[in-house]
C-alpha cells in the first residue's frame, strides 16, 4: 500500500501504481559537519515548486504529461542514523520492487546510502554518476563512518572499483584524492568527460546522485557547505538533462538544499528547476 500524500511536487500527482517515477523526501541532517538545515530541503522544494511552471522551454515538455507520483516526506528518526537509513532503504526497495524509478529529495548527502543499498541489491551491475563539490570519500569523519563526508566511500564498498564517476569535485582532504585516484574516476571542477562516461555506461544501470553544492555559491548559497568555484546553473541543467536522457537511470536523488541560508528563496527555486528538468528528461528517455 502506498501512503497518501497531501502536497506534491507540481505536476507530480499521478497515482503511484500508474507512475514510472516516484518522488519521496528524506528530511535528515543528523551528520551534517558544518551548517545544519537540509532536513528542510525536501519540504521546501515540494512547497515552492508551485512558484515555477510545469512547462520547460528548455525541453519543450510539461510535467503534466509525465507519469510521476510524489509520496511526500518520510518520517525519519533523528537520533538513530542506522534506523533512518534503514527506513530510506525500505521505501526505496518498495518502489524498485514495484518496477518504478525512485527519485529521492534530501536531506543531507548521507541519505543517498539508504537508497543506494536497495538499488544495489536489485541491480548487480550498478554504476554511480555523482555531481558534487566534495569528494565524500573519507573513511570516517571524526571517527564516524556514517557521515555525509563518507557517503561515496560507503557506496564504493557495495560496488567496488571503477564503478563510481564523479564530476565537479573541488574539495576534499589529500588522502581522499589519493585514495580516489586508485578506486573511483574523478573529474575535477566541471563536467568535462561526461559524454564519454555516458557512452561507456550505455545499457548499464546507473544511480545518479546530485549534491546541489556542485553549483557556485553565488548561484546556490542555500547549502550547509558552500564551496566557491562551482559550476553555473545552466551547466548543471545541461549536465543533468544529458544524464537523464542518455543513461539508464535506475534511481536518483537531489540533496543538500538548506533553504534558510538563502532568504531570497533563489536557491530553492534553483533546486526546483533542476528537479523539473530531470523529471522531464526521464520522460523523454
Amino acid at each position: 500500500m502506498w501512503n497518501k500524500n497531501v502536497e506534491v511536487f507540481m505536476g507530480c500527482d499521478t497515482q503511484p501504481d500508474q507512475a514510472e517515477t516516484i518522488l519521496f523526501g528524506a528530511p535528515f541532517d543528523s551528520t551534517t559537519s558544518y551548517r545544519p538545515g537540509t532536513r528542510f530541503g525536501s519540504g521546501a522544494i515540494r512547497h515552492e515548486s508551485f512558484g515555477i511552471e510545469t512547462y520547460s522551454p528548455y525541453q519543450d515538455r510539461d510535467l503534466q504529461d509525465t507519469l510521476t507520483a510524489d509520496l511526500g516526506d518520510l518520517e525519519l528518526c533523528f537520533g538513530d542514523v542506522s534506523k533512518a537509513l534503514a527506513d530510506i532503504e525500505a521505501q526505496t526497495q518498495q518502489i524498485v520492487k514495484a518496477g518504478k524509478r525512485p527519485f529521492m529529495l534530501g536531506g543531507e548527502h548521507l541519505v543517498t546510502l539508504g537508497a543506494f543499498r536497495a538499488v544495489a541489491k536489485a541491480f548487480p551491475e550498478l554504476r554511480v554518476i555523482h555531481f558534487d563539490a566534495h569528494a565524500d570519500l573519507r573513511q570516517d569523519y571524526l571517527g564516524v563512518t556514517l557521515s555525509h563526508a563518507c557517503v561515496l566511500r560507503r557506496c564504493w564498498e557495495l560496488v567496488g572499483d571503477g564503478r563510481i564517476f564523479q564530476f565537479g569535485i573541488r574539495s576534499g582532504d589529500r588522502e581522499e584524492f589519493r585514495w580516489g585516484a586508485e578506486h573511483v574516476r574523478t573529474h575535477k571542477f566541471d563536467f568535462q568527460g561526461l559524454e564519454e562516461t555516458l557512452d561507456s555506461l550505455k545499457g548499464l544501470p546507473v544511480y545518479f546522485t546530485v549534491d546541489l553544492d556542485v553549483l557556485d555559491p553565488s548561484i546556490f548559497p542555500g547549502t550547509g557547505t558552500p564551496e566557491p568555484g562551482g559550476v553555473s546553473f545552466d551547466a548543471l541543467r545541461q549536465a543533468v538533462t544529458l544524464v537523464c536522457q542518455r543513461a539508464n537511470v535506475a534511481a536518483c536523488d537531489v540533496n543538500e538544499l538548506s533553504p534558510h541560508y538563502d532568504q531570497s528563496g533563489v536557491s530553492t527555486m534553483v533546486a526546483c528547476k533542476i528537479v523539473r528538468e530531470m523529471l522531464l528528461a526521464f520522460d523523454k528517455n
